[in-house]
């Protein structure tokens, strides 16, 4: 592990972030143009004090979840990231993880979305990154580990996951997601990672073997789906996905179907996270 280095790669990287990039306002009395080291830890969910040791040269080695949270705080590219990860005595992460963390682009583009939800995802769906407004409509949902990443995962295997949704709205729910993840065995045939997940799921629910087996076909682009929220209520959104060009990750962006839709997010933004219970929290040290 290269301390030094690493604390001033870490204060560059810092000091080179204007706060409206990531959706922070720059207000007249801020005296450095950079992210100061509360908002770093803000974005990273890790604590002010680690931090302030990490930019010293006195902390521990980092974890690499911790790493994947920097990488996404202070938006580092693929290169830098892969730096990251070389100085504080990691190797980067190979193809595999590498898609798990968020692409730069993808995260500056949820940052510039501001109040419309948004959030990015694996090729398996797995979500790798939200906004905040994403955060306070479906709760935080990127602390999951194992195949509990995976929505699909606990859609087909904890009850509770469909709650945000109508009952009326699962079976098309369900279809969509076994139809994306086949898709998705397409691309990466072979790929330990997919068929594994597949054959787990099979072993544990007759719901997704009864549609697996129907051998139904659909890369998810464009959707209307219903999300049910504890304090505001059903909304009804259109969900427009963008896809990376090698396909391993996508940007979901959730906006408002109708007028009552758009009321009722617009009462949710300004409710903020106040009793809202979110899930797993990002890494911390």
């Amino acid at each position: 592990m290269q301390r030094e280095q690493l604390a001033d790669f870490l204060r560059r990287r810092r000091a080179a972030i204007r706060p409206a990039e990531v959706g922070i306002a720059d207000g007249p009395r801020r005296r450095t143009a950079g992210l100061r080291r509360e908002e770093v830890a803000m974005l990273a969910g890790m604590s002010v004090d680690y931090v302030v040791r990490l930019e010293q040269g006195r902390s521990s080695q980092p974890s690499t979840q911790l790493l994947g949270a920097l990488s996404r705080a202070l938006r580092l590219s693929d290169d830098e990231r892969d730096h990251l990860f070389h100085l504080a005595g990691h190797r980067p992460p190979p193809a595999e993880g590498t898609a798990r963390l968020a692409r730069a682009g993808l995260v500056r583009l949820l940052d510039r979305l501001g109040d419309t939800p948004a959030l990015v995802l694996s090729d398996l769906g797995e979500v790798l990154a939200q906004n905040r407004a994403s955060v306070l409509l479906t709760g935080d949902q990127t602390g999951h580990h194992g195949d509990q990443r995976y929505l699909v995962f606990r859609w087909f295997t904890e009850p509770g996951s469909r709650a945000a949704h109508p009952p009326q709205e699962w079976e098309h729910q369900s279809r969509q997601l076994v139809a994306d993840l086949r898709a998705t065995v397409g691309r990466r045939s072979g790929d330990p990672t997919v068929t594994g997940l597949v054959g787990r799921l099979r072993s544990v629910s007759a719901d997704f073997r009864r549609l697996w087996d129907a051998h139904e076909v659909a890369v998810r682009r464009a959707d209307r789906k219903t999300v049910v929220h504890p304090q505001v209520g059903s909304l009804l959104l259109d969900c427009e996905t963008l896809v990376t060009p090698d396909q391993r990750q996508q940007l979901l962006v959730l906006t408002p179907a109708d007028d009552d839709a758009r009321a009722r997010l617009a009462l949710l933004l300004v409710l903020g996270t106040e009793e809202f219970p979110t899930g797993a929290r990002a890494a911390r040290e």
